[in-house]
Formats: C-alpha cells, structure tokens, sequence
C-alpha cells in the first residue's frame, strides 16, 4: 500500500509539513517525483484545465516546465481540517523571451487516508514581472 507520510487527520505540525514536502517536490521539476504525491486517479483543476490520473499529471507538469524557466515556488498554509489542507502560493518563472511573471493563487487539497492527494483546485492569476523585482528565489 503507498502512502506518503505525513497522514491525515492533520493538526499544526503535520500540515505544515505536508506543504514544505510539496514546495520542495514541486520546486524539483521533476514531474514523476510530484505524481508521487497524489492517488492514481487524482483529479485537478489547474485554472482552466482539468487533469485525471497521475499519467496526466507527469505530462501537464512536463509541459509546464518546458515553457515556465526558472521556476521558483513558495507555499504557505492557510487552512487545514482533518484530510484537507489549503495554501496561498505564489511562484517566479520566464518565459522563452526572457520575460518574468510571478502568479500567485490558493490551492485546496483532499488527501486519502494514505497521505495522498486524490483532489486538489487551484486557482491562479499570473502578472508579469521585471527580474528586477523578483523575491521568490
């Protein structure tokens, strides 16, 4: 049986845990390292785009990181309760002409009782940005 530590219910300490872990897998790029961290058959909405499964995951991820260089991500907790978590984050990357943007949203999770992601939601808005004043780094 998979599972990834730490397990829901969630108090403080695990929560908060719970997102380090993500932010570090995310901040990896390494898209079958993150797929690691959600059920089979997670289901996303990613802004406008819904993904099914963790295949899905690794190629919307893979994708991602070919167009959105030099990625840099922070999480924070906002809120948590039993299997679920939510997060405000905001991430830095360039784009194939150089240029910056910082997007930042809110992410809901709902983990199973392995300590997977089986749904997560989030919400983004991207603004561009001059290197200059980049903070996520």
């Amino acid at each position: 049986m998979e599972q990834k530590l730490p397990l829901p219910p969630f108090n403080f300490e695990t929560a908060t845990q719970k997102v380090q872990l993500a932010e570090d897998a995310w901040n990896s790029q390494d898209p079958e390292r993150v797929s690691l961290a959600y059920t089979k058959d997670t289901e996303w909405r990613n802004r406008s785009e819904f993904i099914n499964g963790r295949e899905e995951v690794v190629k919307f991820l893979s994708a991602k990181w070919k167009k959105e260089l030099n990625y840099r991500l922070k999480k924070e907790l906002w809120a948590f309760t039993d299997n679920r978590i939510a997060v405000r984050f905001e991430y830095e990357y360039c784009d194939v002409n150089s240029q910056w943007f910082r997007a930042y949203g809110n992410e809901n999770w709902e983990f199973d009782e392995n300590g997977l992601m089986q749904k997560r939601f989030a919400s983004i808005n991207d603004l561009a940005i001059q290197e200059s004043e980049r903070r996520v780094k």
